[in-house]
């Protein structure tokens, strides 16, 4: 049956005409493929692109379509996009200039540039649309994504991250968020061009990596932890074994001993599962001069600590954490849910003998990562912990301060004390 002409704007690629028209269109393109047995599977990106384009302008011709060549191509380019890739997605895939993919639904689409969310004009067709662009995804994989199981977590074979929900938990339609994998690492040179840090600050933390303290990193969601941490991990020296443990291996770590661990998810049996307390429970057979934990979130963090209290020094992890106090509370909070029988007294003895260094990293509302403060844990007293602040950001003149401080940790490093070589 003909689709007539209802005087459609194919200008305006978000409103509902067009994405009744791509519907439609969808459609006939597979009916066509199936009633002439194309292998799309085999097929070259640019065979496919040609007969598709001949398919869309065979279609607006047949139909009557006030378009333009410009629209007719656009039309064309999605298609081949939902054929053999990920849809409206698949251009910010390409595109290095985003950080983050956020799908709530199948109406919008949001993502990260520049540390700043902005709307996109991108939609899918519908919900049927966004799931299976979804399941593409998870494909390869090997996981699952259905009503008994309507959540997931995944990583894509270049390393980004990807987090999936769907109805009936998600009520308003399926979304998906994607935290893309830099191609190329930042780099220390990388943090000073954002302001992220300043060279006193790079050079401080040199020393922390190289006299083997044990550094947290503290921060919020997309602050820039694993960043910080990837480009930390590059003052370690060649010489030494690196243990990295992740729940989604991001770590790029250009090391030339590294052994690379990530966390298992059950099957859909409810076996098989990994946890980041099993690795670290293993990783400290494995001859360890470091242990690298992606991430302290649940009950893994007693084994760190005990790894850290027991000759592993030079670990470091990120933590979700506001300040570098409240990342000591939630310390303190994970070892408790994680079944510390001892007393309160013992966990923060514990906490502040394996902590040394405390980096906080913030984003600010411009969407610019600072590093906001580096904390040393000094001890306890009066059974409270005791920190001091080294340096911090001043956002009133945008500037780092070095508080001249200097560290007094009691574990004393290779040299035999910090002296004043931290000056």
């Amino acid at each position: 049956m003909p689709f007539p002409n209802f005087g459609y704007d194919f200008s305006l690629k978000h409103s509902e005409n067009y994405q009744d028209i791509k519907l439609r269109l969808h459609h006939f393109l597979i009916d066509q493929l199936e009633e002439e047995r194309v292998p799309v599977g085999e097929m070259s990106k640019e065979d496919l692109t040609a007969y598709v384009r001949n398919k869309v302008s065979r279609y607006v011709a047949d139909n009557h379509l006030a378009v333009t060549a410009y629209d007719s191509e656009q039309l064309a380019d999605e298609m081949v996009d939902e054929l053999t890739g990920y849809g409206p997605l698949e251009k910010l895939i390409n595109d290095d200039q985003v950080n983050d993919i956020l799908v709530n639904g199948c109406r919008h689409i949001f993502v990260e540039r520049d540390g700043k969310l902005q709307s996109t004009e991108l939609r899918f067709i519908d919900d049927d649309h966004v799931l299976r662009v979804i399941r593409r995804i998870l494909a390869p994989l090997g996981r699952r994504l259905d009503e008994s199981s309507p959540m997931v977590d995944a990583r894509l074979p270049d390393g980004s991250r990807v987090n999936a929900i769907i109805p009936p938990v998600a009520l308003d339609g399926p979304c998906l968020s994607i935290r893309k994998f830099r191609k190329d690492p930042l780099q220390a040179s990388d943090l000073l061009v954002f302001g992220t840090a300043d060279q006193m600050i790079l050079d401080f933390l040199r020393k922390v990596v190289e006299r083997r303290c044990n550094v947290l990193i503290s921060g919020g969601t997309g602050s820039g932890k694993t960043t910080l941490l990837n480009i930390l991990s590059h003052y370690i020296s060649d010489s030494e074994r690196l243990v990295t443990i992740e729940d989604a291996a991001e770590l790029q770590l250009g090391h030339g001993h590294v052994v690379r661990l990530e966390t298992r998810p059950p099957n859909i049996d409810g076996r098989g599962e990994v946890t980041s307390r099993d690795l670290v429970r293993n990783a400290l057979r494995m001859r360890p001069d470091r242990i690298i934990l992606g991430e302290v979130r649940g009950n893994e963090v007693m084994d760190v600590l005990q790894a850290m209290n027991t000759g592993h020094d030079g670990c470091m992890s990120t933590l979700h954490a506001n300040s570098p106090r409240d990342a000591l509370v939630r310390m303190e909070m994970l070892a408790g849910l994680a079944g510390f029988q001892g007393t309160d007294l013992t966990l923060k003895t514990m906490i502040s003998t394996a902590l040394d260094i405390i980096v906080q990293i913030s984003r600010t509302p411009e969407g610019k990562r600072r590093i906001t403060a580096i904390e040393e844990v000094q001890g306890l007293r009066d059974g409270q912990f005791v920190t001091s602040t080294l340096y911090e950001y001043r956002i009133d003149n945008d500037n780092f301060i070095n508080l001249g401080i200097l560290p007094t940790v009691v574990k004393l490093r290779q040299d035999g004390g910090w002296g004043n070589k931290w000056r």
